[in-house]
């Protein structure tokens, strides 16, 4: 059936939500796409939905074309398989818990590793079944704590997810080279500009992992790329690990007051002002910074941790959460500092921190202070840092983590350049998932020589809504929406204008002859709608082809614009309907 706007369940908007922050949040409001129910939860409505299915049209076809199977889970799963790998308690305040009316605990699916894993092993059990890639299109759920940007983050999303089954890891290569030529076939027919990159699996767990992020100054991901080729989520970037330097030449450590001079650029200060050296002034790149925090196991428990790192950097709490999952990161307070009087807070050194120190506060290092470096930090006395503690003799950690920011300009660690960086947004995530789950739900086939292995797995994630926010995102004008053709709500979108019956007659035969075309036709036969209206209306909606049917009809034309470029032209009406079907198809 034709759509027609005189009946379709729209209500545009002039103005922008006041909540949105974003063009692709404004603009799908405005065009009468979605609407919020609650924050980070939206309610599709048909414009939306068409275009949501023809995303998901796209990505089907692809994971069909795959040789991927596809099924359906419930949303709402038990806790048993979820407790069985850990994951009821590390995934913390990120997943909705409910319980059924005999207390049973229950869960709403972030993601569903644990149910494809059992649903294999209740039904296969021989090498001779493997390989398999199965996948869903399915409503995920995550408590957010921040949903932010309209269906770009939000609460309640759908997703597209695929698990591999292959009995060693040759055959997970191969599955997951697959699932990533999938995906760059996926993003290239939605129009996406994308880059691949690698990432920290979290969570999920898993040997190897990469993202597809869709760059964007409004994306939440930070990621890093080098003339050389490489490329690589930010909170996934190692630190080049400097040579170790001579011990036996360095100065002995020597304590100074340095009053006033709690933070690092007050004592940069006070160290050039008070103990100048004689080569060059002393920077904050001289300084070793001593940064608190407190880690949230997913048990609860609560570790104080502390990170040793160069002055002039500042801790990136993302990548040093990427680096201690499962737990997240809570501020070091009042009552912590309270609780470990051996801290002299503006003035922490090395020797309050450390497993065997007073204090007891693990102590880890970035990967830049290594053996044989010299540093300026706290004493451990109000007012008193101590010059020349040199790594390796005077001080070690209790490990290395990367936590500091990266910089435009660092080194790539594979050595192919300064790095650069830029913003996106994540739209898919592949996983080399191994036999995590696979051991904790005892997922086990017969190998051919009749011995079980565990089976291993890979997991391939689409981010279907926010995919289709990104593509909003990348095509839209001052005027509204843009659609690439093949996505967008309709392919035409016929618009009668003015008050002759002649104009609605000739509006509605042409959108019939259209759509039995095969052409999806959108059609503004709104009676009482001022021209001025419609043709905003069409551009807010984003139609790649409209045409107008109007004035022109007098003359026996109709007019052909390119929502696009914006360019019109006026075509004969015996002519209108060859000239869509050409604009459509290219």
């Amino acid at each position: 059936m034709l759509m027609r706007m005189s009946t379709l369940f729209l209500r545009t908007l002039r103005e922008d939500p006041v909540e949105a922050e974003v063009a692709s949040h404004k603009l799908l409001v405005r065009a009468g796409y979605v609407r919020r129910a609650a924050p980070g939860i939206y309610t599709w409505l048909p414009l939306g939905l068409r275009v949501l299915r023809r995303v998901e049209a796209v990505v089907r076809e692809e994971m069909d074309a795959a040789g991927f199977q596809e099924v359906h889970f419930p949303a709402l799963l038990p806790r048993e398989p979820y407790e069985a790998t850990g994951r009821w308690s590390e995934y913390g305040d990120g997943m909705f818990r409910l319980k059924d009316r005999k207390g049973a605990d229950y869960l709403l699916a972030p993601t569903h590793e644990e149910m494809f894993t059992l649903l294999v092993k209740d039904l296969y059990s021989s090498y001779k079944d493997l390989p398999l890639s199965i996948y869903q299109i399915q409503t995920k759920y995550r408590d957010e704590a921040r949903p932010r940007a309209g269906i770009l983050r939000g609460r309640e999303f759908v997703m597209k997810d695929s698990y591999s089954f292959d009995v060693d890891d040759a055959g997970l290569e191969v599955s997951y080279e697959k699932h990533r030529e999938a995906y760059v076939r996926v993003f290239t027919r939605l129009g996406l500009d994308f880059v691949v990159v690698s990432a920290v699996s979290g969570a999920m767990g898993g040997s190897r992992s990469e993202e597809f992020l869709h760059p964007t100054a409004i994306g939440e991901d930070t990621f890093v790329r080098s003339p050389g080729g490489y490329a690589a989520n930010v909170e996934a970037v190692t630190t080049p690990v400097p040579p170790a330097l001579p011990l036996d030449d360095a100065p002995a450590a020597h304590v100074e007051d340095t009053p006033d001079s709690p933070t690092i650029e007050t004592l940069v200060a006070a160290a050039n002002a008070a103990h100048p050296r004689p080569d060059r002034a002393w920077t904050a790149a001289d300084t070793l910074k001593n940064v608190l925090v407190v880690l949230r196991h997913p048990d609860g428990t609560r570790e104080p941790l502390a990170v040793g790192l160069p002055g002039d950097r500042e801790v990136d709490l993302k990548r040093l959460e990427a680096s201690l999952a499962p737990a997240e990161l809570e501020p070091f307070g009042e009552a912590d500092f309270a609780a470990h009087p051996a801290l002299v807070k503006g003035y922490i050194g090395p020797g309050a921190l450390g497993e065997a120190s007073a204090s007891g506060i693990r102590y880890l290092l970035d990967p830049r202070v290594v053996s044989g470096t010299r540093w300026i930090t706290g004493a451990d006395e109000p007012g008193k840092h101590v010059f020349d503690l040199v790594a390796g003799r005077d001080f070690t950690g209790d490990g290395s983590v990367e936590a500091a920011e990266v910089r435009a300009g660092d080194p790539a660690p594979d050595g192919s350049g300064p790095l650069e960086l830029a913003r996106g947004i994540e739209i898919g995530h592949i996983f080399a998932l191994g036999r995590r789950y696979a051991e904790a739900l005892d997922l086990k086939v017969l190998d051919e020589n009749g011995k079980q292995v565990v089976v291993t797995m890979g997991s391939y994630g689409i981010g279907v809504t926010r995919a289709l926010a990104a593509v909003a995102e990348g095509n839209h004008d001052e005027k509204g929406l843009v659609w690439p053709r093949g996505l967008g709500p309709a392919d035409v979108h016929v618009v009668a204008t003015g008050k002759d019956a002649e104009v609605f007659t000739t509006a509605e035969r042409l959108a019939s002859q259209l759509h039995a075309e095969g052409v999806e036709v959108l059609l503004d036969d709104r009676p009482k709608v001022s021209p001025g209206v419609k043709f905003k209306d069409a551009e807010l909606i984003g139609v790649p082809t409209i045409l107008v049917v109007g004035k022109g009809l007098a003359e026996g034309v109709v007019e052909l614009r390119d929502r696009r470029s914006g360019e019109a032209r006026q075509v004969q009406l015996a002519e209108a309907v060859p000239a869509a079907l050409a604009a459509v198809r290219g």
